[in-house]
């Protein structure tokens, strides 16, 4: 996956535990723990802002986009289109 979660560098940065923001959020811990692994397909807006707000920071110090070599030749093969 070409998205990278930097969640938990952020709790890190902000010396908050992953209970205490799934508690501030209003989330379960298995819930963050599986969006700090980058395994969610999707995240509501919502909770977003919400985990913003929190950690007050903004969603790009949450994530970054890193293609893999097979990610830029799909996008070739697929003629730059989403």
């Amino acid at each position: 996956m070409p998205i990278v979660v930097t969640l938990d560098v952020m709790l890190a940065r902000r010396k908050m535990r992953s209970k205490e923001l799934a508690r501030r959020v209003g989330i379960t811990e298995q819930n963050l723990s599986l969006m700090k692994s980058g395994k969610v397909k999707g995240m509501r807006f919502e909770t977003l802002a919400k985990i913003c707000a929190v950690l007050d920071c903004q969603p790009a110090d949450l994530f970054f986009y890193e293609p893999s070599e097979a990610d830029l030749q799909d996008e070739e093969e697929d003629g730059g289109a989403t």
